[in-house]
């Protein structure tokens, strides 16, 4: 039963050590793909009009609606990040916006969770290229 205790006592502060290594190793997403003409263009206007996509890093569905856009494009959007080990991490802001999955897009106040086209984005939005 000492040695148990003993034990523990030791793991304890380890804990903590491992919870806050989120603070050196931050993530962010990387895509890949080329963008369009047309898909730099919506993006900049998605930012433009204060449209905001909630993701995470760790997200496969965050990553396959960013290649979508393309690497270029997806500089030019309004993306907050949630995971709290991703670079640039505004977790308290997807928490207070009550983000409940990933992507998560804010359009006209209202919220849209899931990948959307380019298509369904620009119909959203009221985007003509």
């Amino acid at each position: 039963m000492k040695r148990l205790l003993i034990s523990l006592l030791v793991l304890l502060p380890l804990s903590s050590v491992l919870h806050s290594s989120h603070l050196i190793n931050q993530r962010e997403l990387i895509v890949t793909s080329e963008s369009t003409r047309e898909s730099i263009e919506l993006a900049k206007y998605l930012k433009d009009i204060g449209v905001v996509k909630y993701s995470a890093y760790w997200c496969p569905n965050c990553l396959n609606q960013s290649e979508l856009f393309g690497k270029q494009a997806y500089r030019e959007l309004n993306v907050v990040e949630c995971a709290r080990d991703g670079i640039n991490s505004q977790t308290q802001l997807c928490i207070d916006k009550q983000i409940k999955g990933f992507p998560t897009w804010e359009i006209n106040g209202k919220l849209l969770l899931g990948v959307l086209s380019l298509k369904e984005l620009s119909k959203l939005t009221g985007f003509k290229n």
